[in-house]
């Protein structure tokens, strides 16, 4: 029987690749990619995981929401690099980033990656579930 894939987004890398003024409400940010994640894991019935930087955000979704326990720069690369290490079957994975290092190391650990800007082509794709 064939897997199905698991998606494990950088948060913040996806948010920001697209420069509309999000740093002016973070947590607004958070919480609008929260909403799309769900459309997204809805539409294709795969698992979905976001990490995000920062502090903890009181965000409600039916998409798995982690924030990095650590603080600092990388903070969330180091934890979805460290998600894909411990994974019993990182091929079935798939982390969206941007950024190389991080890019780097899921794929030594065995996952596949995406970029950013092509998932969050994606996601805006995805017609709203209202409309």
């Amino acid at each position: 029987m064939p897997s199905v894939p698991r998606w494990l987004v950088d948060g913040m890398n996806v948010i920001g690749s697209r420069p509309d003024g999000w740093w002016r409400d973070r947590t607004g940010a958070m919480r609008a990619l929260a909403v799309q994640l769900d459309r997204f894991a809805q539409d294709r019935g795969e698992g979905v995981t976001v990490v995000f930087d920062g502090r903890p955000r009181e965000i409600e979704a039916r998409v798995e929401i982690r924030f990095a326990p650590a603080r600092g720069r990388n903070a969330a690369d180091d934890e979805i690099a460290r998600m894909v290490a411990v994974d019993d079957a990182p091929g079935d994975l798939l982390v969206v980033t941007s950024d190389a290092d991080l890019a780097a190391r899921a794929r030594a650990a065995g996952a596949d990656v995406e970029g950013a800007g092509t998932f969050r082509r994606r996601l805006d794709a995805l017609e709203p579930a209202d409309g």
